[in-house]
């Protein structure tokens, strides 16, 4: 499968889901997030979802990593760069939806690539060897390329991997695991 076929067949799958079956599959992707030995680490970066686009509800892993006291990092996008600023979530930090209704930071401290220990990678569609689809901006790839060689890859998906992606590009970055409702797959 083209990357192209498996954005396609992500999207109209997404389109399907109702507002109770995101919720819920949210859930249980963060219940399932619990079972990794990813825990005794410190920063943890994660993606606000983009509602219109019927992505992971982050707010359930939100909610475990304040409750275990981590460091959380989100990130700001610059579409002239490609390129993404990351900033330490606080109680003070504003949050607003950007041109393309991405929630992002206005402010607060910003931290280096090098100190993020785990991404919660938001993904279209994967396949069995850990090939990861998103919007095709190359934002994700660019931004864990700068990450340390150790930072854990997690995507997070509503769905099955597909067999494979065949169009892959030597800069795209494979993901260690994907998490979905059911299961962890690790690459």
């Amino acid at each position: 499968m083209l990357k192209k076929e498996a954005r396609k067949k992500s999207k109209e799958a997404r389109k399907k889901l109702s507002v109770e079956e995101i919720e819920e599959k949210s859930l249980a992707i963060a219940n399932q997030l619990l079972k990794l030995d990813i825990w005794g680490n410190t920063y943890f970066h994660i993606f606000l979802p983009i509602e219109e686009q019927k992505e992971v509800n982050s707010e359930y892993i939100l909610t475990i990593l304040q409750a275990k006291d981590k460091e959380i990092v989100i990130s700001k996008s610059d579409f002239e760069t490609t390129s993404m600023h990351h900033i330490l979530l606080t109680d003070n930090t504003k949050i607003k939806k950007n041109e393309y209704n991405i929630p992002e930071p206005i402010n607060g401290l910003s931290v280096p690539t090098e100190m993020i220990d785990v991404v919660f990678v938001p993904l279209l569609a994967y396949d069995k060897q850990g090939n990861r689809v998103g919007y095709g901006k190359g934002f994700y790839d660019k931004f864990l390329s700068e990450c340390k060689p150790n930072v854990i890859k997690i995507g997070l998906s509503f769905f099955d991997p597909e067999e494979l992606i065949e169009d892959v590009f030597e800069t795209d970055i494979k993901l260690d695991f994907c998490v979905n409702p059911k299961q962890i797959i690790r690459f």
